[in-house]
């Protein structure tokens, strides 16, 4: 799948900008596919009798488990043209998640900075996570690798066409 003409370019996004994903309710098959694919049998998220005895009194989903539901759900919220996940820069696991929870992600554009000579951007995001009661679950700090728009010039026609790179007026650094 290639991008659309909804995806935002870094040049469309702006500090402070913030979207809120639709919810996504956390069920056991989740947490036992997770357990699976990643190998993490935990009793606290597999075992019913043993999470009885758990100061959560249930199984909980798994912390990673939640925060790849929750990059699903920001993919399209908001739709951009990502390149690269670069880094998760803090993260913090504040609250479980139970089988039944429905999360949402807020997803909050903290800072942009040029790079590759105008042609992409750095953003660092601010993720939160909430449960349907409104608490925030997880929350920290990822950075991605942002598409810039085409640099484009003026010809002698008047047309646009592609600039030299690194021609991008007053994008040049930190934002």
């Amino acid at each position: 799948m290639g991008f659309s003409s909804l995806h935002l370019y870094f040049d469309d996004l702006e500090l402070g900008q913030e979207w809120t994903s639709p919810g996504r309710t956390v069920t056991e098959t989740d947490i036992v596919t997770f357990a699976g694919f990643s190998g993490d049998y935990n009793p606290m998220h597999v075992d019913h009798e043993y999470a009885k005895n758990t100061p959560f009194r249930r199984p909980i989903a798994h912390g990673f488990g939640v925060f790849s539901i929750a990059s699903g759900l920001g993919v399209m919220v908001p739709p951009v043209r990502t390149v690269a996940l670069l880094a998760v820069q803090s993260w913090r696991f504040a609250n479980p998640v139970f089988v039944g929870d429905t999360i949402t992600v807020t997803t909050r554009v903290a800072q942009k900075t040029v790079r590759g000579r105008g042609r992409r951007g750095e953003v660092v995001w601010h993720r939160s996570i909430h449960n349907q009661d409104g608490k925030v679950v997880q929350e920290g700090e990822i950075l991605t690798l942002v598409e810039c728009r085409p640099i484009t010039r003026p010809t002698e026609n008047g047309a646009a066409a592609p600039a030299a790179v690194g021609n991008h007026v007053g994008n040049n650094g930190a934002i």
